[in-house]
């Protein structure tokens, strides 16, 4: 009897599971829970297919001719994490997750250093056009985890987890913006959450491309050690006809914008969608900004985008001409 080995990647960890032809996905839903802690009914096993669908609990694995040390991916969690989550305090302060990290604190947006690597990446790193880029459009990049997508919360589709008015934002800033994902994970696990989220079929907006965490740079800071980061110098050093005047990132984590401080925006994470997907309208006010950017703001490192609620763009006129 043919044995059959699965990697299984879930919650930034990858396990080892091996089991037979003859095995089903019951089984396979069991020797997870093992690894993981996580139930059989909270598991989502994003990529398991069997002619473009998800198999039944009953089909056997040799049916869906998996190869070797096939890399499968779940979301999902434990029912102590749902419980913790579910007993959050009330009116609990909006906290962000990340290194307070200040502009000022760590000047090393021109560090040679940096910039040689960065050269390397326009280099070496191979961008896969997915959709071509329009004339006189803006360039906006989005960060997904926490982002647009809860990825750590438990649901039983991917739009129990997307965030509040994602597709209606997304067709709002299409009107001005050629848009791009990157995400600090790899590409295969992008492509399906795009996937998952209906983002990459949506016929009201296109997607360019993906970044993956290959295109991302370590870089040195006095504080916090060695941290990875996203330079927008990567895509502009490919595609010349963007630069820091015209290009918006938003990211749920600050530093990784470190190299572009002027060209950031840190969005407020989207967490625990069971609780605050009928309240969350970050997106929904975002996308009025960025229309008023377009529309108003010739140089987008004029803006301090920290403080975009309280942008109010001049009737009339281009900022930063």
């Amino acid at each position: 009897m043919e044995s059959i080995k699965i990697i299984l990647k879930w919650s930034g960890k990858e396990y080892n599971i091996e089991l037979n032809e003859n095995d089903n996905v019951v089984d396979l839903k069991k020797a997870i829970e093992q690894h993981t802690g996580v139930r059989p009914e909270r598991q989502k096993l994003l990529n398991l297919k069997l002619k473009g669908k998800s198999p039944e609990d009953d089909c056997k694995l040799g049916q869906l001719k998996l190869k070797e040390n096939f890399k499968l991916m779940m979301m999902g969690s434990r029912e102590e994490d749902i419980v913790e989550a579910n007993t959050a305090p009330e009116n609990m302060p909006n906290v962000v997750n990340d290194f307070d990290i200040e502009e000022e604190e760590i000047a090393i947006e021109n560090q040679e250093v940096y910039l040689a690597k960065i050269e390397r990446r326009i280099k070496e790193y191979n961008v896969k056009v997915l959709n071509q880029f329009r004339p006189d459009k803006k360039l906006l990049v989005l960060d997904i985890d926490y982002t647009l997508f809860d990825h750590r919360s438990t649901a039983q589709t991917g739009a129990e987890l997307m965030r509040p008015y994602l597709h209606e934002f997304l067709t709002d800033a299409y009107e001005y913006y050629d848009i791009v994902i990157w995400s600090a994970t790899n590409m295969k696990w992008i492509e399906e959450k795009m996937k998952l989220l209906g983002v990459s079929t949506n016929p009201n907006y296109k997607i360019a491309f993906y970044l993956d965490s290959l295109a991302m740079i370590s870089v040195h800071t006095p504080k916090y050690g060695v941290i990875e980061v996203k330079p927008l110098g990567v895509i502009w050093g490919k595609f010349t006809q963007f630069s820091s005047k015209n290009t918006i990132m938003f990211d749920d984590i600050r530093r990784n914008f470190i190299m572009n401080p002027k060209n950031g925006l840190r969005i407020r994470p989207f967490r625990e969608a069971h609780l605050n997907r009928y309240k969350d309208d970050e997106l929904l006010k975002l996308s009025k900004y960025l229309k008023d950017l377009a529309e108003h703001c010739n140089d987008f490192t004029t803006v301090n985008h920290r403080y975009w609620e309280k942008y109010k763009p001049k009737k009339g006129s281009l900022q930063g001409r």
